[in-house]
């Protein structure tokens, strides 16, 4: 064998391709490698939502005292107390002036929606907030004319519709405004708040479900 022949088979000896048993474990510690980044997203993004869940927990625990009364006609000169006073008239729940801390007009979140501005009124405890919903859905529920415009003495060409709710934090009200539209998709007759939180009842005989995020809404069928 010539030295040129010698040489060649050293180089081609030194510069082979690494094994399979090499390659088989450099796949498996890079296949290790992905598994542990993939944990780390999961839990990441587990407690990322657990934080998230926990801000939209303390802005509702923010919002205890609170009601928005949606859809009244706005005009020069409102005295938006006064406006707050007749409507507690009206459902037979009086307030002391007192125990309003405070109420005004608030901005829409949607710029282009044609509605009024809701009025946000603060009471001085969740209780009366309570009972202040409570007489609100009695009035309803008594009588065929609902809370409207006219209550309220605003002179107008028909009768507007008014409803009161709970003051809900803005990733709440998304969510509501979703469970929403889904309920028109799969035919759920029933979609309320309570204390913050939202329920959908399929009818008046099924089990209520509470929406706890849109993985809930997407599961519906």
């Amino acid at each position: 064998m010539s030295t040129a022949t010698l040489r060649q088979g050293q180089f081609f000896a030194h510069n082979s391709y690494p094994s399979i048993s090499c390659l088989k474990k450099e796949c498996s510690e890079q296949a290790s490698l992905l598994e542990a980044v993939r944990a780390d997203k999961e839990s990441l993004l587990s407690k990322n939502d657990q934080l998230n869940t926990r801000v939209i927990q303390l802005e509702q625990q923010s919002r205890a005292c609170n009601v928005e009364i949606h859809c009244v006609p706005e005009h020069k000169n409102e005295n938006i107390m006064n406006t707050v006073q007749q409507l507690s008239k009206v459902i037979k729940h009086p307030i002391d002036d007192e125990k309003i801390l405070f109420c005004a007009k608030i901005a829409k979140m949607n710029k282009t929606s044609p509605r009024p501005r809701s009025i946000l009124v603060k009471f001085n405890s969740p209780r009366l907030r309570d009972e202040f919903l409570a007489a609100t859905s009695r009035f309803n529920r008594n009588n065929a004319d609902k809370l409207n415009s006219s209550h309220l003495g605003i002179a107008s060409s028909k009768k507007e519709p008014i409803y009161v709710s709970e003051h809900l934090a803005p990733d709440t009200k998304m969510l509501l405004a979703a469970a929403r539209r889904k309920s028109k998709e799969v035919n759920y007759k029933f979609v309320w708040v309570r204390d913050g939180k939202i329920y959908m009842r399929k009818s008046e005989n099924s089990k209520y479900i509470q929406i706890r995020n849109h993985d809930t809404i997407n599961n519906l069928s």
